[in-house]
């Protein structure tokens, strides 16, 4: 990972959040390693234990009058571990959403049965509910566009191991995408199979590609996989 050339000193390391590994910060950008269970933004009954809200606290530990803060850019869902980068300033925000389509998004997911072909690209058009699922539709004019690149790393006798990469970013794109492939994500129970003994949804944002707001120098940002994927293999 390359690294800016601004000076900055981040809060003291007593003050990280809990959840939250960071990755990368500087005057412009907080890049954090998400765990699995953690909302990135509140809800109606959950405003608290979220990424936004315990990286707000963070970056204003030690000066309560402060008006520092974080700005959102996207999200991962709750159940969904790995890369979640925010903005630090208004400008920041605006660069990376209006260039967030150029960059590159890795995941890692173990998903039910054996892919096949090895490789290829699915590509569907989305739409959401007033129950805020989504699903997919034959016509265009009533979804979005989504298109998802993967491989098959390994597999079981039950699972596959794939590593994919978001060529658009819709929400839930790859876990709707997968199931209506039959191949639904590990743990997904919202859109797949429950299944006894399952700990976790068994999708992971590894690696994040992005140019910097400021220098528009280019960043790759990898966090290590969860082993558990792999131990869904026997691995």
């Amino acid at each position: 990972m390359s690294a800016t050339k601004n000076a900055f000193k981040s809060s003291p390391r007593r003050y990280h959040p809990e959840g939250l590994t960071i990755l990368h910060e500087d005057r412009d950008i907080l890049v954090v390693d998400k765990a699995c269970g953690l909302l990135t933004v509140g809800t109606e009954t959950v405003r608290e234990q979220t990424a936004y809200f315990l990286l707000t606290d963070y970056v204003r530990k030690g000066n309560p009058k402060a008006k520092s803060r974080v700005f959102i850019v996207h999200r991962l869902d709750r159940e969904t571990s790995g890369v979640l980068v925010f903005a630090k300033n208004e400008p920041a925000k605006r660069f990376l959403q209006d260039e967030w389509h150029k960059f590159r998004k890795t995941y890692f997911a173990v998903v039910h049965g054996m892919m096949e072909p090895p490789q290829g690209i699915i590509s569907s058009y989305l739409a959401q509910n007033r129950a805020f699922k989504v699903y997919s539709v034959d016509n265009p004019k009533a979804g979005k566009l989504a298109e998802t690149a993967y491989r098959v790393l390994r597999t079981s006798s039950k699972y596959s191991l794939l590593e994919i990469e978001l060529l658009t970013g819709k929400k839930h794109q790859i876990r709707v995408q997968f199931a209506d492939q039959n191949h639904p994500v590990v743990g997904d129970k919202r859109y797949g199979r429950k299944e006894a003994g399952i700990k976790r949804l068994a999708l992971h944002a590894s690696t994040l590609t992005l140019h910097h707001p400021h220098s528009k120098e280019q960043f790759t940002f990898t966090t290590t996989t969860p082993g558990y994927l792999g131990s869904l293999l026997g691995k």
